[in-house]
């Protein structure tokens, strides 16, 4: 998400880049009763495997418990949302790829969402909000290959594809900040905070739009750094380049989830060293990050 934030979740409209990496699912019938999932990281290593009855869904085995019970939950929710789906006893094979490292937090969870919706025949945002909570951003990311505008009106998700092709992406960067940022916390931190919303949708919604006609880097440096402060000013944190990169003379955003992930720099040819010097080796460029 390259604008809103959190404030996707009160009805600011933001721009979502959809990335080159994505997570695909693979099924297909066996003679079982039961659906064996195996999920494969980007090394094609097996990072997580289970066993589900596929009647009940009940967890017949599991390599960990909690990513079993939010499988578990997605299934259910899917079932509950189309009665027809995995309505007999017959099982599955399925195998979950991801295309991107777990720790970057791309969408781990949102693409194994939606995979599962087509899967199911079911909307996807909706099950997406009948098992967990969010914007539902992502979801909609995960269903477009170019730049899309996103918000929430009225509790219904609106999606416009947009043009975002800046001619100074050659001068954005992609750095991950070496640790994965719980979204559901930042998101409860955000609804804990007392400041006037209306004002602040307002704020992003009109930094989005100009995000979208900004001609030169100079210009959408100063939308970046404006769109940072009020984001810290609302979260009552402090921004990651007065924590972590006061010397960077380029602009830097936080992206989702503030405190981890991945963040969006300005910069030169020189820029990646800089980061990759202070240990942040997850540097990519914008055009080998973005579809």
């Amino acid at each position: 998400m390259l604008s809103g934030e959190y404030v996707i979740l009160d009805g600011a409209v933001g721009i979502a880049l959809p990335t080159v990496y994505g997570q695909s699912l693979h099924i297909a019938r066996q003679e079982t009763t039961t659906i064996s999932w195996k999920s494969f990281a980007v090394d094609d290593s097996v990072w997580f495997e289970a066993e589900l009855d596929v009647i009940r869904l009940e967890i017949i085995s599991a390599s960990d418990a909690d990513t079993a019970l939010m499988l578990q939950k997605i299934l259910k929710q899917a079932k509950k949302l189309n009665p027809e789906f995995l309505n007999d006893s017959q099982g599955y094979f399925t195998e979950s790829f991801l295309g991107f490292d777990r720790s970057w937090g791309l969408g781990s969870s949102s693409t194994l969402i939606n995979n599962i919706a087509q899967w199911a025949q079911v909307d996807a945002h909706q099950l997406l909000w009948n098992a967990f909570s969010g914007s539902g951003y992502d979801i909609a990311s995960a269903q477009h290959n170019i730049p899309i505008l996103y918000h929430l009106k009225d509790g219904r998700p609106l999606v416009e594809e947009a043009d975002f092709n800046p001619k100074f992406k050659d001068q954005l960067y992609f750095i991950h900040l070496n640790q994965k940022q719980d979204s559901r916390e930042g998101i409860a931190n955000y609804r804990n905070q007392s400041f006037d919303k209306s004002a602040l949708i307002t704020r992003i919604s009109a930094i989005t739009e100009q995000m979208l006609k900004c001609a030169s880097l100079a210009e959408f440096e100063v939308l970046l750094q404006t769109h940072e402060r009020l984001i810290s000013e609302s979260l009552n944190l402090s921004t990651v380049q007065s924590e972590k990169f006061t010397d960077y003379e380029g602009a830097i955003k936080s992206l989702g989830a503030w405190g981890g992930d991945f963040i969006l720099a300005t910069g030169n040819e020189d820029a990646p060293n800089y980061f990759k010097e202070k240990g942040y080796t997850t540097v990519i460029p914008f055009s080998e990050m973005i579809l």
